[in-house]
C-alpha cells in the first residue's frame, strides 16, 4: 500500500495550492466587454530586481464584434499579494462590481430578445 499512497499523493492537489490563484475582473474601454481571468501565483509570476513579483496580461474578449486589447500590469510583494496594479484599455473591477455588470447584461440581452420578437412572458404562457 505504500507505493499506491505515494502515487496518490502526487497526483492530490494541496490545501494550499488550491489558493495560489489571484482573480482579475475587467471591462474594455472601447468596447465594455466583461474578462475575467485567472493569474497563477506560482507560475505567472517573474521575480523584479528591486524585490517581490511581476505578472503583465494582456486580455482581448470572446465577442466576435470586437478585439479590444486590455494590458494590465500587476505587482505583488514577496508573499505574494497585490500591492500595485495599473491598466490601460480598461478599468479594473471588483468581484462584485463584475457580477453586479454580468448581470445586468444578461438583463439588457434578455430584454433585447423579448423586444424582438414582440412577445412577453406572459403571452407565451396563454
Amino acid at each position: 500500500m505504500g507505493f499506491l499512497d505515494s502515487l496518490k499523493s502526487m497526483f492530490a492537489t494541496d490545501v494550499g495550492q488550491a489558493d495560489s490563484a489571484y482573480w482579475l475582473y475587467v471591462r474594455s474601454r472601447r468596447c465594455k466587454e466583461l474578462i475575467k481571468t485567472r493569474v497563477d501565483l506560482r507560475n505567472d509570476l517573474s521575480q523584479r530586481d528591486e524585490g517581490g513579483y511581476f505578472t503583465r496580461k494582456v486580455l482581448v474578449g470572446n465577442s466576435s464584434r470586437c478585439f479590444d486589447r486590455v494590458e494590465v500590469t500587476l505587482i505583488f510583494d514577496e508573499t505574494r499579494r497585490l500591492v500595485d496594479q495599473q491598466i490601460s484599455g480598461g478599468e479594473i473591477l471588483t468581484a462584485e462590481a463584475y457580477e453586479a455588470a454580468q448581470a445586468a447584461d444578461l438583463r439588457s440581452s434578455q430584454f433585447e430578445e423579448t423586444a424582438e420578437t414582440g412577445s412577453t412572458d406572459d403571452e407565451n404562457e396563454s
